[in-house]
């Protein structure tokens, strides 16, 4: 093995090493730190294990109605159709038609989007530049509709509308970026 590979070769298990301990080290100094400041740790974790169970009743209508809608989008067809009406547009910038999609599905539903980006993947290759150019989309843009719909609606925000287009302004940026990036340096 050359010098640079046995150096490669040490940096990687110097990495795993330390991403290793990073877990267990982060839970000692929280334990550490806790006793010393004397926090009953076993009280406030409880206390918020019981703040999480309400937390997660708060939202479950607000999760229930967007898996509801989000089926009823695939499922009735209509952003198929949608998409259908869009490609020579999309076709004309050079936007693949394929990963279109993720541009309405992202911004409703990270596991909605997940599973079309695993559709792709799998359909394409992750080294194809559909492939390459939807795993970029899925991290370039975030859940925005989810987010005011879950997080939102769970404290009691009802004026969301700035939030909203702000949001949706930039998932359309971090698409237009994924798409122009993707484009210049993977072609």
């Amino acid at each position: 093995m050359s010098s640079a590979g046995s150096i490669a070769h040490a940096l990687a298990e110097a990495v795993q090493w330390v991403s290793d301990l990073a877990i267990p080290l982060l839970i000692a100094g929280i334990l550490v730190s806790a006793a010393l400041k004397k926090v009953p740790v076993y009280d406030e974790f409880v206390r918020g294990a019981k703040e999480g169970i309400a937390t997660s009743l708060r939202i479950l209508p607000f999760l229930l109605a967007m898996f509801i809608a989000i089926g009823v989008l695939r499922s009735s067809g209509a952003l198929e159709l949608a998409m259908h009406a869009v490609s020579p547009v999309l076709r004309v910038v050079k936007v693949p038609p394929e990963v279109a999609p993720l541009a309405v599905i992202r911004p409703i539903s990270g596991t909605g989007s997940l599973s079309y980006l695993a559709e792709l993947l799998s359909q394409y290759g992750p080294d194809s530049l559909i492939g390459r150019m939807a795993s970029t989309i899925q991290g370039s843009c975030d859940t925005t509709l989810y987010i005011v719909t879950v997080y939102f609606g769970a404290v009691g925000v009802r004026r969301v509308r700035h939030a909203v287009w702000v949001g949706l302004l930039a998932d359309l940026v971090g698409f237009i970026a994924a798409v122009v990036v993707c484009r210049l340096v993977f072609g």
